[in-house]
């Protein structure tokens, strides 16, 4: 689905969650977990620097990819075929968390995922995201995590590379790093995953993180 196209229907998405905050109604299940996967796209958030993405406009026409400008927090990254970005539009009051334990969560819950497929992965102190082997000089991303809350109600969410085409984070300074890489679960694991599985995972260690119930 076209990156601009499911930010529009998240916007939509958040005014239905804001809305039935704001009747007083007893939250009615007016929460979304959206799973997808985007053309190739560069994505840069409000405090990001342009100058981390490295190639220009014709080069970006050349490798059949767009540049857009977000509300998200966080840098720049690519989204592409291969990789699930996952948007819960999120009234975290009802949830009972703040921001912080939110973005906790969505980690906990790509390293809950990783685990079922014998990957060992961990947080990145001053880092948002999921990485491998962090502290060393092999340290990777294979989820990267932008978000936006307003009036407690969360957008845009995380980008897990499972069958990645990973060349394209070579025309970008990803999340603005210079001295590290990253993965997808397609090269950790030495052949393509069955996408739809991997959702299905997701679904579940979401659920069982967050507390919730998806329908």
């Amino acid at each position: 689905m076209d990156y601009q196209q499911t930010w529009e229907f998240q916007k939509e998405l958040h005014s239905n969650v804001l809305q039935s905050k704001t009747d007083k109604k007893e939250n009615d299940g007016k929460n979304y977990l959206l799973f997808c996967e985007h053309p190739h796209v560069y994505t840069l958030g409000k405090s990001g620097s342009e100058n981390n993405l490295l190639i220009n406009q014709l080069q970006l026409q050349a490798k059949n990819a767009t540049f857009i400008k977000t509300d998200r927090g966080g840098d720049i990254t690519y989204h592409g075929p291969g990789q699930i970005v996952g948007y819960p539009i999120l009234d975290l009051e009802s949830l009972g968390i703040g921001v912080k334990e939110y973005v906790h969560r969505i980690e906990e819950t790509i390293i809950e995922t990783l685990k079922e497929y014998s990957i060992l992965s961990e947080r990145l102190e001053g880092a948002t995201g999921v990485w491998l082997e962090s502290k060393t000089k092999k340290a990777r991303k294979i989820c990267a995590i932008g978000v936006k809350v307003s009036r407690a109600i969360t957008m845009h969410g995380f980008a897990f590379n499972v069958n990645t085409d990973l060349n394209y984070f070579n025309f970008i300074n990803p999340c603005g790093f210079t001295d590290k890489s990253v993965t997808s679960l397609e090269r950790e694991l030495g052949n393509k995953q069955d996408i739809e599985e991997v959702k299905t995972r997701l679904k579940k260690n979401f659920e069982i993180v967050f507390g919730v119930k998806i329908q």
